[in-house]
Parts: C-alpha cells; structure tokens; sequence
C-alpha cells in the first residue's frame, strides 16, 4: 500500500507584495526623475541670480571708476597694458603685463572690433574681472567668429547652467531681423547657449522657464519691459494675434511648447 503524499503547495505573490515591490522598484526612478527636477530647478533661479550680479557689478564699476568697464579708458593705468597689439589701445603708456587689460575710447558706448581683437564688449568683462567685481579670467579678445563673437568661459562668462553663457550687446534703436524684438538694446546683456558667430543666444530656455524668470524679474511680456524673449517667428514668443513679426510687441511666451528654443535679452543695464 502506497503511503499517501500531500500535493506540493503552489504559492503566488499577494497584490500587497507585488505592490510593495513595485513601489521598491519606483523610488529609484523617481529619485533620479526628482533629483532632476531639482538641478533644473537649481539652475533657473541661477539665471535671476546670475544677472543681479553682473548688473551690481556693473555698478558698482562706473561709482569707483567713473567709467563703464569696457570704455573706460584709463584702464591702463590701473592694471597696466594686456599685449603690445596695435588694436590694445592705450592712452597711458603703460608697460606690458599679462594680467592687464586694453583701453576703451571713453564715449560712453561699448564698442566692437574685428574678429580676435581687443574689443569693447569683451573689454568689459576683463574690466570687471580686473577690478575683482566678477569671477573668472577673460581674454578681453573677440572671438574668432565675428567682432561679436565670445567663446564662453574664455572671452565670456560661462553661466551655471550647462552649456550656457552671458555676453553683452549694445544696439541702440535696433530695428530688428528673424529672430529679435525692434526695440532699443542699448547695453543689453545676453542668457543663452553658446554661438559660433555671436554672443551667447542660442536657444537653452523652454518658453515657459523663460515666461518663468521674465515673470520673476520684470512683466512676464517677451516685447515688453527690460527682460525681453527673442525667437519672435512662433518659436520661444508669438503675437497673440496669430500675425507673428518683429514689430508684433503684444505677443506672448507660447507655454504649450517644451522645446528648449529661448534665451533672454536684459536690456538697458546702464
């Protein structure tokens, strides 16, 4: 006679467990998901920061100077003479050290140059590093893509948002072009991506993080007030009217779009 065997239990997870372990399975998503929030989070507000600095700075310059950094054209004689290039003007004869920096012309007006020439615009910021009003060392050069290039990080500085940079424009009573405002840009600082040809404004901003910090700062309007949003031909901004131009300066900031098309234009620092 056979001695009688009990059947081997078959056992299956409970839905608690299963959800205990889908839970367990979620935290790291969405610690990492979280955790990038936060850093983008962290560098929005970075922006703001950022240009409160370099305006105090700016400031803070023309009170102990009497001058604006970049024009200012004794600079020579407080931190000496950059290089001997003809383009490194000078009007104090000073000698020549490497941590120096190169004259403006004193009209009140930030200047351009040639391509890797002592320019104005990138004067400014080795005027501002020089005086120890800003972090960094620049190269007081034009970058090598045009007389308004900068490389971020060596002509420019670089801003704490990855792949981000600032550069200074001066365009008074600009009459606009394909992607910026008619507006006046007299000494304008520049948020943005970095540009083979030009200062940093490239897109790096969605238009709701730029309407964000635009809010923050000024009126939330991409045409209006000091903070402006340029890529007026339906990408970062749009008129509201549908009939997109630049001139078109009741437009808004198109929040549905995610794409990360934006930079941001501080107009009228000084």
């Amino acid at each position: 006679m056979s001695a009688h065997r009990t059947p081997p239990s078959k056992r299956a997870f409970s839905l608690v467990e299963l959800s205990i372990v889908l839970v367990i399975l979620g935290i790291p998503v969405g610690g990492v998901l979280s955790g990038q929030s936060l850093i983008r989070a962290a560098e929005l507000r970075s922006v703001s920061t950022e240009y409160s600095r370099y305006v105090t700075a700016v400031q803070s310059f023309r009170d102990k100077y009497f001058a604006a950094p970049g024009d200012m054209n004794n600079a020579t004689r407080f931190w000496g003479r950059m290089n001997g290039n003809a383009d490194c003007v000078t009007n104090s004869a000073a000698g020549v050290v490497a941590s120096g920096a190169c004259d403006g012309n004193g009209n009140g007006s930030i200047d351009f140059a040639g391509a890797s020439q002592a320019a104005e615009f990138a004067q400014f910021w080795r005027h501002l590093a020089s005086a120890g009003l800003i972090e960094g060392t620049y190269s007081g050069l034009a970058g090598a893509g045009s007389g308004k290039h900068c490389v971020i990080g060596t002509d420019c500085p670089r801003g704490k948002m990855s792949n981000s940079g600032w550069g200074l424009e001066n365009a008074p009573n600009y009459g606009g072009d394909a992607f910026s405002f008619a507006l006046d840009y007299t000494h304008t600082l520049i948020f943005g991506g970095g540009n083979a040809a030009y200062v940093p404004n490239s897109g790096i901003l969605s238009p709701e993080e730029a309407w964000n910090i635009d809010t923050k700062l000024d009126d939330g309007k991409p045409a209006m007030g000091k903070v402006i949003g340029p890529f007026w031909n339906n990408t970062c901004s749009a008129a509201d009217d549908g009939s997109s131009a630049n001139n078109d300066y009741v437009a808004s900031y198109r929040l549905s779009d995610r794409t990360k098309q934006c930079s941001l234009y501080f107009r009228q620092i000084f």
